[in-house]
């Protein structure tokens, strides 16, 4: 198997880093994250330009037709520079949705304009006591004389607070369907609110709100799952990139500090706590190539997207928590960076199942395999 990057896959990659290295610093980013939006709309437009937005969409949609691996290296990127902009949730997710469920016209008139930056979409699936991987939900939509009505709740529903459009899961007879939503509805009520790791997302519920099928009727659960796999593989790449920032600080820190005359490098007990943090690195990268080059290749599975995510959470609360400790009191301060990924990390962590969710999982397919290693 090539490991090794295409030259477009380089540029790809160099071009989103500058971008971000020139856009945010730790002083940069907090001024950004407490602004009302929560992230600056003019990165956002020059993503559109460079073609980040639409970036695993068809050309023919408007997009760069590019795919997983190109996605990995975009969201590795986000997560080193922390970035808060909605790359996943307001563009490449609600993207993948309308590419593979939408009919012609709605990705005709969606993607190109998602594409384009102009339209934000959000994917509220999520609801009070659903657990990953389960496509169900009790958001249920009626079928009347006038069209489709949706009524329930989804919460918590990333960056849905700034969506333009939301493409909303429900219960219908005969199973589940994605259908398109306008926040704007009468029946619709939307609370804003942030994170704890200072991005944004929604409270949204639904009563009666007028709603449009999203490609023919018919069961959406699979091609559901298979989004939250694709989102899961994002969400670990954006951890490693901040896992790698970690780390990075951490060592910096140990070169530069002096305690008793000495830098701490010299420590042999830090030494070796920072060399286990590049092993638990090392871990989660593996696993983070193992599930975007399976997507790659065309296989959508839970499993994998579990074994990845179980990895992604371990090593994220190693490295996020031996950032803090060896930088000492000035690791929980807000104006030093390492806390601020620590935070995220966290957060990432409990996103789409935690790690006690995956183990769960994963535990409750052994028998499916006839040899088990430990």
């Amino acid at each position: 198997m090539d490991f090794d990057l295409t030259p477009e896959q380089e540029m790809l990659r160099d071009t989103v880093c500058d971008v971000l290295s020139r856009g945010y610093t730790p002083e940069r980013r907090k001024e950004i994250i407490g602004t009302e939006l929560g992230w600056d709309p003019r990165i956002w437009a020059t993503f559109a330009e460079i073609g980040v937005l639409g970036l695993t969409f068809a050309e023919e949609d408007g997009g760069m037709g590019a795919g997983p691996i190109e996605a990995m290296l975009v969201m590795t990127e986000l997560g080193r520079s922390l970035a808060p902009e909605p790359v996943l949730d307001c563009a490449l997710l609600p993207g993948w949705l309308i590419s593979t469920v939408g009919g012609d016209t709605q990705r005709k008139d969606l993607l190109p304009r998602i594409a384009e930056g102009a339209l934000k979409l959000a994917f509220a699936h999520a609801e009070p006591g659903l657990r990953w991987p389960s496509a169900e939900t009790a958001t249920v939509a009626q079928r009347r004389e006038d069209g489709y009505r949706i009524t329930g709740r989804k919460h918590p529903v990333s960056h849905g607070d700034c969506a333009d459009l939301l493409i909303v899961s429900a219960a219908v007879e005969g199973g589940i369907d994605l259908f398109l939503v306008d926040p704007a509805d009468p029946g619709v009520r939307r609370r804003a609110y942030a994170t704890h790791d200072g991005l944004r997302g929604a409270d949204i519920e639904f009563d009666g709100a007028v709603a449009v099928p999203l490609g023919d009727p018919g069961d959406a659960s699979s091609a559901i799952q298979a989004a939250l796999a694709g989102a899961q593989a994002a969400l670990c790449a954006e951890a490693v990139g901040a896992m790698e920032e970690s780390l990075r600080l951490t060592a910096e820190y140990l070169k530069t500090r002096k305690q008793f005359g000495v830098p701490l490098r010299t420590f042999q007990t830090l030494t070796q706590r920072a060399a286990d943090m590049y092993v638990s690195l090392e871990l989660a990268r593996g696993m983070s190539m193992y599930a975007s080059m399976s997507l790659a290749d065309g296989i959508v599975d839970p499993v994998v997207a579990s074994r990845a995510k179980l990895r992604i959470g371990r090593s994220a609360a190693h490295i996020g928590q031996e950032a803090i400790q060896m930088h000492g009191g000035i690791g929980m301060t807000d104006e030093y960076p390492v806390g601020h990924y620590a935070a995220r990390l966290t957060a990432i962590e409990h996103t789409l199942g935690d790690s006690s969710d995956h183990l769960r999982y994963l535990g409750g397919s052994v028998a499916d395999y006839q040899m088990v290693e430990i």
